[in-house]
């Protein structure tokens, strides 16, 4: 029997002029933003102990790249603009590729640009004081009792930064992959520079023997719940998956290459590889990250480094003067790539969704630089909405962002989007067993399955102790269904 390709490319318009050089910038780049500077301290808060510290990262980065192995095959089966969007609509339905476009649309993609232009701002600040949240241009307007609006210069710069990005990206695929590979490889060597700064001038004897004198032992740890910690085996498994929030979050959007790939030169070898060399790079990077805090901070300082800093920590203890100035510089490059490379990518899933009449039509045109300019234009305009918004805490009359407890809420319900997109490969072998798979996926099926079962694990447990952010997120995956009958009519 002949074979059969799945959703085989389609002339969209676009011009092919990504190599694997350029998407595997795009898949580091889009991963590496501010988390691995910060989300350390948390996680060993949580899990309590060096060695955990370590293993709980190491969960991530089999969970990731386990993911972009299994990703591959459905890339090389349909390398089309869109990517995970028109994996799950093809594996399941066109709703369940709506919602996922939906969900990638109101909050992942949307909230994160928003998310790491603010962080860029933060960072800046450091640089130049009178950027800052508390610095107000337009002082907050209260709309309820939890509920306010500002603009502050922090807030101003971070949508100036997604205005300009934006722009540039609207000029041309060649603009976009230029500030993209530049970024990345400035981000990635900063990066680099860090770990060997650590481990090499950073070694501290005291925290070297604190730390891995005791690397298992649990310390300091904060509960997950009332009367569970990770001193007991159950409370350490509990507290390793509920520290995934921070590292899954750090490692996400690997998966943006698969929405460009009408742009990829020879998308069906080079997206898999992308995928696997941008992945294992970076979680290979932020392992050695870790290391490089714990020899050079005690576990004491890495759980409470101020404000979750860590790495500004261990920079300020080898450059005692120039430390918090020289971890702002890396993370204003880093946030700024991170931004372009969503800015980039997120456009291409909408532009499928609207040639699928699942989102605004003009979104599914190409302008004359060959690229999906409105999708990119109201990609922009929504997340720099997502900058203003503030939430109220009345009793520490405190400000927070949004855009911070939307991503929460997500968080979960992308873990989901992502199980349901790899159990596609299963559901596709089954139903189209004789479409073409240039790559199929490694491992399979035990290392697709080692996923599911990972993430579902993961899943059980925010579900059960932090319910306050997870069920929300399924919330404004449900509220995608009367949209989606809106488009359908």
């Amino acid at each position: 029997m002949a074979k059969t390709t799945v959703a085989a490319p389609a002339d969209t318009g676009f011009r092919r002029q990504l190599g694997l050089a350029d998407s595997t910038m795009i898949v580091m780049g889009s991963m590496i933003g501010s988390g691995i500077f910060i989300v350390s301290a948390e996680m060993a808060r949580q899990v309590g102990s060096p060695g955990w510290l370590l293993m709980a990262w190491l969960v991530t980065g089999v969970l990731t790249v386990t993911g972009a192995l299994s990703y591959g095959e459905l890339a090389s089966m349909m390398p089309r603009a869109g990517g995970q969007y028109v994996y799950l609509r093809e594996a399941f339905s066109p709703l369940s590729g709506f919602l996922y476009g939906w969900t990638l649309f109101l909050v992942i993609q949307t909230g994160t640009i928003a998310a790491v232009g603010v962080g860029f701002a933060r960072f800046t600040g450091v640089l130049f004081p009178a950027i800052s949240e508390s610095n107000y241009l337009v002082p907050p307007v209260h709309l309820s009792a939890g509920y306010a609006v500002s603009l502050s210069t922090a807030q101003l710069l971070g949508v100036a930064v997604i205005a300009l990005l934006t722009w540039t990206n609207t000029r041309g695929l060649q603009y976009g992959k230029l500030v993209q590979n530049v970024f990345t490889a400035a981000k990635t060597g900063s990066l680099a520079g860090l770990i060997l700064l650590g481990l090499a001038l950073g070694w501290n004897a005291n925290a070297i023997g604190e730390n891995f004198g005791n690397f298992w032992t649990p310390r300091g740890f904060d509960a997950i719940a009332p009367g569970l910690t990770a001193a007991t085996l159950f409370g350490l498994f509990a507290a390793i998956c509920v520290s995934q929030t921070g590292s899954l979050f750090s490692a996400d959007a690997w998966n943006n290459i698969t929405f460009t790939a009408g742009e990829v030169i020879n998308p069906r070898r080079n997206i898999p590889l992308s995928l696997a060399l941008g992945t294992g790079i970076v979680i290979t990077l932020y392992l050695l990250a870790n290391v490089a805090y714990l020899v050079t901070l005690p576990l004491d300082g890495v759980q409470h480094a101020p404000a979750d800093r860590v790495a500004t920590a261990t920079l300020q203890r080898i450059f005692p003067a120039a430390g918090a100035a020289l971890m702002a510089g890396v993370i204003m490059v880093s946030a700024f790539g991170c931004m372009n490379g969503l800015i980039l990518t997120g456009a291409r899933a909408y532009f499928a969704m609207a040639r699928d009449g699942l989102f605004f039509r003009q979104a599914g045109e190409l302008n004359g630089a060959l690229v999906p300019g409105w999708a990119l234009a109201v990609q922009g305009i929504w997340a720099a909405f997502l900058v203003l918004p503030r939430t109220y805490n009345s009793q520490t009359r405190a400000y927070g962002n949004l855009y911070s407890n939307l991503l929460d809420y997500v968080i979960s319900a992308a873990l989901i989007f992502y199980i349901l997109t790899i159990a596609g490969i299963f559901r596709l072998r089954s139903t189209r067993p004789e479409a073409e798979r240039p790559y199929r996926a490694f491992g399979y099926p035990a290392v697709p399955a080692l996923y599911i079962l990972g993430a579902v694990a993961i899943l059980i447990v925010l579900f059960l102790y932090r319910p306050s952010t997870t069920w929300p997120g399924l919330v404004i995956v449900t509220l995608g269904l009367p949209v989606y009958w809106w488009f359908r009519r």
